[in-house]
């Protein structure tokens, strides 16, 4: 069987330290596979919320997650801090892909790396449309 296999850029623009929180442990004692979109979910908002941006409101246009995909590579355990990039990749007229590395703060080792699949969506026409100029110079602008 084919595996997921997500190609790290060479840079990440964004990073931000979350802690991993009982809620997120599962059966097996560590961190469980749904909360791991959800601490990708809770970076990717405090990489919006940096430029002022809401996932409803992207420079005029909202988000919406299309698709995801998670390569887990070691477990993480309550208490550990999870050091998450951001990097933006694959941006089309419409979207772009969010890749998040997720790492062990204390021991540098990996626990998971992440892609999402993003498209720009105008809530009220219920509409994809393209993406916000405002986004694209802020990633022109990013430090490299």
């Amino acid at each position: 069987m084919a595996r997921v296999k997500i190609e790290l850029p060479k840079e990440f623009i964004f990073k931000t330290e979350i802690p991993i929180r009982i809620n997120d442990i599962n059966y097996g004692g560590h961190l469980g596979n749904d909360a791991v979109l959800s601490i990708a979910h809770e970076a990717r908002l405090r990489f919006l919320k940096q430029y002022n941006f809401t996932e409803l409101n992207v420079g005029g246009a909202g988000i919406m997650m299309v698709d995801a995909a998670v390569q887990y590579k070691s477990e993480g355990l309550h208490g550990d801090i999870i050091l998450v990039e951001i990097a933006v990749t694959d941006i089309t007229r419409i979207g772009c892909d969010f890749v998040y590395r997720c790492t062990n703060k204390n021991t540098g080792i990996v626990i998971a790396i992440v892609k999402t699949g993003i498209v720009f969506y105008d809530y009220n026409r219920n509409k994809i449309v393209s993406v916000p100029e405002k986004f694209k110079s802020i990633l022109l602008m990013s430090p490299r």
